[in-house]
């Protein structure tokens, strides 16, 4: 199997490198900061999701190095945080350009090669925030309920050429995204207390969890699973718990 991770330098996209690798994968990692390593079955290679022609040449590098590509995860993207007439119009731009457009353009350059697999698989990372009404995240949710809407509609597509597409939707990660944003609250502790409280679960998601529900999806014991969301929250998106006390 071979597998093209976007966004796979760092956080949960690394998770899902290292994963995927691990379950016996070959891995192009698809990043502006793709990191360097000896693994031959590891394959770093610089990309920008905002530029449709460093994207195509990257996904072919990692096919013609790897012989094919299987699996596609769609991992890169960007965060927004703030009221909505905080974020202009370019702003609103840049952030569906890499979040929504990234994915798009990644996927037009997996799919020759998809559609040559047996077992032709794509995965999106989506947000809690495609689901949920958070606070300050407008332009956020707005882009991850898109990722929402374009992975079932691929499905839709694809179903024909036996190319699986479903997304992920993970709770507040532990990221090096998060811990910047908790870097920049007035009380880092109290903020990271909020975060986990508002899941049922107590504690925020680990990247090695998100990443195992994408290796699951990506992987041939979900053969029959396509144009499916899958929360990876603590319960956030379906629990509705009584107030403690």
């Amino acid at each position: 199997m071979t597998a093209v991770v976007t966004g796979g330098g760092s956080g949960i996209g690394a998770a899902c490198v290292a994963a995927l690798h691990a379950a016996g994968a070959q891995v192009g990692i698809l990043d502006l900061q793709p990191g360097d390593t000896t693994d031959p079955g590891l394959l770093p290679v610089p990309a920008d999701v905002a530029d449709d022609a460093s994207v195509k040449t990257a996904v072919a590098r990692v096919a013609d190095q790897f012989g094919g590509l299987d699996i596609l995860v769609n991992s890169a993207g960007v965060g927004a945080a703030g009221p909505l007439e905080g974020h202009d119009d370019a702003e609103w731009a840049r952030v569906l350009d890499v979040n929504v457009t990234g994915i798009a353009r990644a996927c037009r350059a997996a799919l020759p090669y998809l559609r040559r697999s047996r077992h032709g698989s794509i995965v999106n990372l989506s947000s809690i925030a495609a689901w949920a009404g958070l606070p300050n995240r407008s332009l956020y949710s707005a882009s991850k309920g898109a990722v929402h809407a374009l992975t079932f509609a691929l499905a839709a597509d694809l179903v024909a050429d036996q190319i699986r597409v479903n997304c992920v939707c993970p709770g507040t990660v532990d990221t090096p995204w998060v811990t910047r944003l908790l870097a920049a609250a007035e009380d880092p502790a109290a903020e990271r207390a909020r975060l986990a409280s508002r899941q049922p679960s107590g504690r925020l998601v680990s990247a090695a969890e998100v990443a195992a529900a994408v290796c699951y999806l990506a992987g041939p014991a979900a053969g029959s699973t396509t144009g499916t969301a899958l929360a990876v929250d603590g319960g956030m998106h379906g629990l509705r718990l009584p107030p403690p006390g």
